[in-house]
Parts: C-alpha cells; structure tokens; sequence
C-alpha cells in the first residue's frame, strides 16, 4: 500500500482535475496542440527581456528563411512578363490569347493542388515540404528556358504552379505557429514585402540580362537564372528550417517553454499533426471564410495584372525594351514604401481593416487614370501606373487579419488553402481581362479591374462588421460558462505581458494550446 507525506500527497483539486480530463477527452493534450503535452499545466515565466531575445532567435532562424524563399518564388513568377518583353512571346510563336493562357496556367494548377495542400501542409513536417516544393518550381521554371512552344510554356508553367501552390498558406502558417499576434503583421510584411524586392530585382537583371549578345536569347538565360538559383536553395532549407518548436534546434529546452508560453495568449496553438475533419468542415460553412476568399480573388485580379500585363503596358507607352524594364524598377520601389507602413500602422493601432482600405483607394485611383489619359501623356500614365503598387501593401494585411483570426491546425491550413484558391482563381481572371487587340488603352480590362476594386472595399467593410458581430457571441459564451465578459487581449499588446492572476483566477489561459477552433474556444478574441 502507497503512502504519502507532505507535498507529495494527491490533493483533492488534483483529483477533481484528473476526473475532468477524462470526462473530456477531447481537451486533453494528446488530442491537442504539439505542444500540449511538453508544457502541460505549468505557467512558464517569460520576462519581457526573454520575449525579444526568443523573437530575435525565432527572426534569425525562421523568418530569414521565409524571406528568401518568399524572394524567390515571386522572382520565378514575375519573369514571365520580362520574358515577354525580351522576345519570349516571338521565339514561341504565341499569338492572341495564348500568353494570357500561359501566364494563367500557374494559377490553374494551383487551384487543382491545393485541396490536397492544406492535408499536406498537417501531415507533412515543415522542413520536408518545403524544401520539396522550392526544388520542384525551380526546376520547373529551369525547364521553360528551354520550351521552343506554346504546349512547352503550357506544360512547365502547369508545373510551376503546382509546386507554388501551398507557398503561401505555408509561409502563414509558419508566421501563425511561431509569433505572437501582434507580432504577425510586420513578420508576414517582412517575407511578403520580398514582392517589391524580386520585381526591382527582376526588373534590373533583365535589363542586364538583355545587354548579352549570344546564342542563347536573353529570356532563357534569365529563366534559367532565376530557377538554378531556386534550385540550389533547396537542399539549404531542408537543412536550416525546424519544424516546430519543440524540435527546433536552436532553442535549449528551456527556452522551448519559454517559447510556447508566449504564445499562450494568441489562443491559436502551435501546430498538431492531426486533420480534424470537424475542423475543415467548420472552416467551409462560416461566412468569415468565404469573405477573406472573396478578398483574394478581387485583389489579386490587379494584381495579376501589374505581374503580367505591367511591363507590357509600359512598354505601350513607347519605350525600347531596355527602358521598359528599368522603368518597372520604382513600382517595386512603391510596393516597399508602402508595404511595411502599412504594415507597421496596422501593429501599432492594432487594427487591420482600416489601412487595407485604406491602401485600396490609390489603387482605384490609378486604374481609372489609365482609363482615361491618353497615351501620349507619358508621365501621368506612369504616376497611374505606380499607384498600382499599392495594391501590394493588401495582401500582407489580409494575410495577418485573416492567420490572427482562425485557430485550430485544420481549420486553418484549410482556410489558407481556401484562400490561395481566391489569389490563383484572381491569377487566372485578371490576365483574361485583357487581349492584344485592346492594346495599348487596354479600357475593357481597366473598366473590370475598377469595378472590383470597388467590391474588395466593400467586402472588407462587410468582414469588420462580420467579426465585431462574431465577438459579440464570444461575449456571451463566457458569460454562460462562468467568464467575464470582457478579457483583455494580451496576445495584441506592443509588449509581453504574462497572463495576469486574476485571468488564472478565472481559469482563463487553459485553452491555448488544445487545438480548438476560434468559435469553439471561448476565449478566443477576434481582431479588427
């Protein structure tokens, strides 16, 4: 017969605390978060020194990562249209529509992946994936380099897409599992805001590129650039990126829990290695999730449209190819001037819906000045033209909106799934909105893209009410189990803030990390 002495004695609330775990076995740890288990009960102290020395440790080793191959898959995608100017559509033979079609075969292929993406993304380890994913769209855009035809384009493109699917529902996922909420904007704005970087870049080594005199046209010799490099990161990545946080390498275990703690607030967990049906179920019936799909489809739409179109209506204006390209230099230039404000304006009001709009209105602007202005006023045509980039400053703030306000492992791949769905169904729409025989006023296509330009800012005004509604439910959840009301929402503080006593009074902070969806989770605070 056992005995105990002292504090080693089971007390009666341990008891009660046992009995409740096996009366609910669906919020026990096993079937929660990855890393339920490795911090169990325990509240870990986390100064706010120890969050910026982890964050800093996490921006080394994980969001350098993102960055460079985020770099890189907009840099395979936006050749294409410098391509097209350096004598691509010739050397094929394209005609009518058939760049149109190879330049929405990426995003065709997309949309047949990504069902399957958001499964791989829960099942697959991070490391694997994505290593596997940047070698095989590098090898495909290696192999469009030497495509003689159209059915060639059509084939490697198709490939392409297939192996970017999943990059930026990933790339979300990655930011979600390892900073806090607060933390997020300006982290996706770091790896998205490589989009301004890879069309500079782009846009000069095509320029460079173009100079050569050889046997080899200048536009298979930039494919090949921009895909050897993509090719030769592979191997890097699958040796530089962890997993997750109780494997990665360069935390001591300490600092895992320490890790783990400070994302307690976000209510999102950290990651699980199971697909919960019940959760992709819950994320294909709610309004919130079809509201964020319809804000990627009308924003990428345009922005299709300046990654295909842009270098080829600049060089309607009437400029030489060499021109053409530099001239697209400021429009990256403008994506990062107004990414990253955007971006650090929407950590420092702690809201997201109202810079989005407010970075959609120069957009509407300029597309209705290319409407109007005749082509022989150069300069306005070119202020309109880089109005446009400040489309590029959405997508970043969609993105952190949208991973700050879903939890659940399944429920989240699957919206992100779900959302890249709405960027490559936009991929696919935009360049269709716009025919050779338009040139070089291209007013259809405009008419289109000003029309549902005004639909994403109506969408978005339609997501805020939706979710100020959603946290009235919460609301009235935590009343009925016993809660306050109102909780204060430490994972949007500017500084860590440890959960205070009186939230572990009220029992608030147990649900962190057992992989329940938002609406199941009555702790969980929708931002705005």
């Amino acid at each position: 017969m056992s005995t105990f002495k002292g504090d080693d004695a089971p007390s009666q609330q341990h008891a009660e605390d046992v009995e409740s775990q096996i009366a609910k076995p669906d919020l026990h740890p096993q079937n929660g978060d990855a890393v339920a288990q490795m911090i169990g009960a325990q509240h870990i102290e986390v100064t706010e020194e120890d969050n910026k020395r982890l964050r800093r440790k996490t921006d080394k080793h994980v969001l350098s990562i993102l960055v460079w191959v985020y770099f890189l898959q907009i840099l395979d995608k936006s050749v294409l249209g410098y391509g097209a100017v350096w004598g691509m559509r010739e050397d094929t033979n394209l005609s009518g529509n058939e760049y149109s079609m190879v330049s929405s075969m990426a995003p065709i292929a997309q949309l047949v992946w990504l069902p399957f993406s958001s499964w791989l993304m829960v099942k697959i380890p991070h490391r694997i994936f994505m290593a596997s994913l940047v070698f095989g769209w590098g090898a495909a855009q290696t192999c469009m380099a030497a495509c003689t035809t159209y059915q060639g384009l059509l084939a490697t493109r198709f490939l392409l897409g297939l192996f970017e699917a999943a990059c930026l529902p990933l790339f979300s996922v990655i930011t979600s599992q390892w900073y806090r909420r607060a933390e997020q904007p300006m982290r996706v704005a770091c790896w998205y805001g490589t989009n301004g970087l890879a069309n500079m870049f782009a846009a000069a080594l095509s320029f460079g590129l173009g100079q050569i005199n050889g046997s080899l046209a200048s536009w298979r010799i930039l494919f090949l650039f921009a895909g050897l490099i993509t090719v030769l990161t592979a191997p890097v990545v699958y040796w530089a990126l962890d997993n997750d946080i109780p494997s990665a390498r360069f935390l001591t275990e300490h600092e895992k829990l320490q890790t783990i703690e400070r994302l307690r607030a976000n209510q999102t967990g950290t990651g699980s290695r199971n697909f919960i049906w019940k959760q992709a179920f819950e994320a294909l019936i709610e309004p919130k999730t079809w509201l964020f799909i319809s804000m990627a489809l009308c924003l990428n739409v345009t922005a299709a449209v300046t990654n295909t179109f842009g270098p080829i209506i600049v060089g309607g204006f009437g400029f030489d190819k060499g021109v053409t390209s530099l001239l697209n230099i400021p429009f990256g230039a403008v994506q990062l001037l107004v990414i990253f404000p955007a971006s650090y304006l929407a950590h420092r009001y702690r809201v997201k819906s109202i810079f989005l709009i407010a970075v959609m209105l120069p957009v509407l602007a300029g597309t209705v000045m290319l409407h109007q202005l005749n082509r022989d006023h150069v300069a306005p045509l070119l202020a309109a033209y880089y109005m446009l980039a400040f489309l590029f400053g959405g997508n970043p703030l969609i993105v952190s909106w949208m991973i700050s306000n879903i939890a659940g492992t399944t429920k989240k791949s699957v919206i992100m799934s779900l959302y890249n769905i709405g960027v490559s169904a936009g991929n696919i729409i935009g360049p269709l909105l716009f025919s050779s025989k338009d040139a070089p006023y291209y007013k259809p296509g405009l008419t289109k893209t000003m029309g549902i330009t005004g639909a994403l800012i109506g969408v978005i005004l339609l997501q805020l009410v939706n979710l100020m509604f959603l946290n009235k439910m919460q609301e009235r959840k935590r009343v009925k189990n016993g809660k306050p009301a109102k909780i204060r929402d430490l994972s949007m503080e500017h500084h860590y803030v440890a959960n205070a006593q009186d939230n572990d009074e009220d029992g608030l902070g147990q649900n962190a990390f057992m992989d329940l969806t938002d609406s199941k989770n009555d702790e969980f605070v929708y931002v705005y």
